[in-house]
């Protein structure tokens, strides 16, 4: 047989080969057996030496014509298969457009924080500023700018979290109270403000007490100001929180930043006033802490006394949240268990 027939059968059986494969291992293999330099088409040109001058050009130029015809078979099995799998990945990983997505659940405000954007809603309604300040304070601005100094016994009514001598992690949002007015221009107008925040306490957890906890502190300061402002601001808070229904009262009490200072209650939501067990029988529950703004207070942020007057309040929006939605112990609040804040989901 001689090298031209070889070279022929050598293509056909290659083609015949081809058809058969189906996976790009097998085709590869193939390549190499017959294109490779071990392979038939190489062995076959070895032999080219034996032929005569005229036979070799013809012998070569044909060997060149099988091996190209090889390799566009080739290539062309491949991208046969390449297609093929394509398709069958498509087929296998399709998506039907037309299901319906998986429901996912879109996360909520913190029951706190709703009531803490109401507040916050009701205020800036009335001109009120929303300021915020640092959780890490100095003691000038925590206690001696609110009326304590260092010696004050008072100061052993909030235990603090003391990290040297003169600074500490804040136990009210009174220190914003302070900053303001030393910074309010009151040729402008009045100062009108709230400040939000977390404040520390060393204090024990249980049910109604946590070391972290939430305040509301407001401040309004101009000329002419009265007590009667004041129950009228409180009387707004309470029925924005807890409905129109709800009455507020002013108790005579102590605090070293306010003069004369108040506590405020509101009707039981319980017993609407009657008395209960919630209330101990009285008809009312105390929620804040308010007053006149002491003339000292006044004083040492560069305000006078004698022109100036107004009153501040402090409001703990964790205790709203209790006595809103009837919540007896506090740490459920922050146990971030999500079946008990989803109760409290948008929540008027």
């Amino acid at each position: 047989m001689s090298l031209k027939d070889e070279l022929s059968d050598l293509l056909n059986q290659g083609l015949a080969d081809l058809k058969k494969i189906n996976d790009q291992a097998a085709l590869n293999d193939l390549r190499v057996s017959l294109l490779g330099k071990k392979g038939p088409i190489t062995k076959v040109l070895r032999g080219m030496g034996a032929l005569s001058a005229e036979e070799r050009p013809v012998v070569g130029s044909f060997a060149n014509e099988v091996r190209d015809q090889l390799q566009a078979a080739i290539d062309d099995r491949k991208k046969a298969l390449d297609a093929a799998k394509l398709a069958r990945q498509l087929e296998e990983e399709k998506i039907d457009v037309t299901l319906p997505g998986k429901p996912t659940t879109r996360g909520n405000a913190h029951v706190i924080q709703q009531i803490i954007d109401q507040l916050e809603d009701l205020f800036l309604g009335m001109g009120y500023q929303v300021l915020t300040g640092p959780e890490v304070e100095e003691d000038r601005y925590n206690f001696e700018m609110m009326n304590l100094p260092k010696d004050h016994p008072a100061r052993d009514m909030q235990d603090t979290f003391y990290i040297t001598n003169e600074i500490l992690m804040r136990t009210q949002t009174s220190p914003m109270q302070a900053r303001a007015m030393e910074k309010h221009d009151f040729s402008q107008g009045p100062l009108k403000m709230i400040s939000p925040g977390v404040v520390y306490r060393r204090d024990t957890d249980d049910p109604t007490h946590s070391h972290q906890f939430h305040q509301v502190e407001g401040l309004v300061i101009d000329k002419h100001i009265t007590m009667a402002d004041l129950k009228g601001t409180l009387e707004l808070v309470a029925h924005e929180l807890f409905g129109d229904r709800f009455n507020v009262r002013l108790r005579p009490s102590y605090f070293p930043f306010t003069e004369p200072s108040v506590e405020a209650d509101i009707t039981c939501f319980n017993c609407d006033g009657k008395g209960c067990s919630v209330c101990k029988c009285t008809g009312w529950i105390e929620v804040l802490g308010a007053g006149m703004v002491h003339p000292n207070v006044l004083k040492m942020a560069g305000v006078d006394p004698d022109v100036y007057g107004g009153f501040a309040f402090g409001m703990g929006p964790d205790r709203f949240a209790m006595l809103k939605y009837g919540v007896d112990d506090i740490r459920n609040f922050y146990l971030d268990d999500v079946r008990f804040l989803n109760q409290f989901s948008m929540k008027g």
